[in-house]
């Protein structure tokens, strides 16, 4: 297949790192959520999914409101002033800062990914009420120590800050290497900040994830694994506290007059004690 024109602005070095002729996970999840930044491979996976788990586009929508209450609820009842939101993807409506920031005009958001369209769409992610601030990482989540190096530009790691992962862990396979990645974020952190996690599981419809997994492993694109709700609850193990209702589908954690039909998608977010 070849790849579609590009038709976002940039720079030549930028699009040219750009292979639009293999599916990428975040111009697919842009795809499901109604966007327009993404190409024929990424529509082409994302229908060759949704013709055996139609959910995943409601998985999707879940999750992004699932981001939304979570955020709101740190920037106004927990008073979280700082966000590192790894794995950001292309943004949509209601992105971190933009959610964070309505509440909190002052709070300041350091989005992290690796996907060379995100990076052509970060002056969109730049923008900031004029109180606050927000910053682009161009980095993978595989390097925590980059990434906790470039952001303290922008954050003040002697003050909590909310350790974002919504959606990425899943494409760190290895356990062991998943769980040290968070370890090392969340020590760079003081108590009294939070972690958020959502990530997919078999829990609601087993077969159809597991082929959907198979296909986009088979696909080219960088390759993803699911994890069941008690390999999910390790990353918060250790001197965090989840906040209520703790670990379930993303549509059921604090639900407010949304849809909470189960999703393929499980989240928390906890407080760290020590």
């Amino acid at each position: 297949m070849e790849g579609d024109p590009v038709e976002t602005a940039g720079t030549d070095d930028q699009l040219a790192m750009l292979d639009t002729s293999v599916a990428h996970s975040a111009r697919l999840w842009n795809y499901l959520l109604g966007g327009k930044d993404n190409f024929a491979a990424d529509r082409e996976a994302a229908q060759q999914v949704l013709a055996f788990l139609p959910e995943l586009v409601q998985s999707a929508r879940f999750n992004r409101e699932f981001l939304g209450r979570a955020v709101r609820l740190l920037a106004g009842e927990a008073g979280v002033r700082q966000f590192l939101d790894i794995g950001t993807g292309l943004p949509t409506a209601d992105n971190t800062h933009q959610v964070a920031q309505a509440t909190a005009p002052d709070a300041r958001i350091v989005y992290v990914d690796n996907d060379p369209m995100v990076l052509v769409h970060a002056r969109a992610l730049l923008t900031s009420s004029p109180e606050g601030a927000t910053d682009y990482i161009d980095a993978d989540v595989r390097d925590p120590a980059a990434i906790l190096d470039a952001a303290a530009r922008t954050l003040d790691f002697d003050r909590p800050v909310a350790v974002m992962l919504l959606g990425i862990l899943n494409f760190v396979t290895d356990d062991d290497q998943a769980r040290e990645i968070v370890a090392t974020l969340t020590k760079a952190v003081p108590a009294g900040s939070y972690l958020v996690i959502s990530h997919p599981t078999r829990e609601v419809s087993p077969e159809a994830v597991d082929r959907a997994v198979a296909m986009w492993n088979d696909g080219g694109a960088a390759p993803m694994t699911v994890r069941d709700p008690a390999e999910i609850a390790r990353f918060f193990a250790g001197g965090w506290e989840l906040v209520e209702p703790g670990l379930v589908t993303c549509s059921q954690w604090r639900p407010d007059g949304n849809d909470t039909t189960p999703a393929s998608e499980y989240a928390a977010v906890a407080r760290k004690i020590n």
